[in-house]
């Protein structure tokens, strides 16, 4: 995984939601932009929780990004 990949996802617009899968079989979702930052030089991923809790990742140790897809506009009644 390079860091162009991860941005590329991360930057979107519109953005979609994804999940990180790494090599260790763990995986981070990523429901919204702000729940991601990465260092300036691109080797370390910081995935943040809903709860607060964070994960630090090692960018080589990222297997894949899983893409969801996009979530439906409830219908106007």
């Amino acid at each position: 995984m390079t860091i162009e990949d991860l941005r590329a996802v991360h930057q979107a617009r519109p953005f979609r939601s994804f999940t990180i899968h790494a090599a260790d079989g763990r995986s981070f979702p990523v429901p919204h932009s702000e729940f991601l930052a990465y260092d300036p030089e691109g080797h370390t991923v910081l995935a943040l929780r809903n709860d607060g809790t964070f994960s630090i990742l090692d960018l080589p140790l990222i297997t894949e990004l899983e893409v969801l897809p996009n979530q439906a506009a409830p219908a106007a009644s």
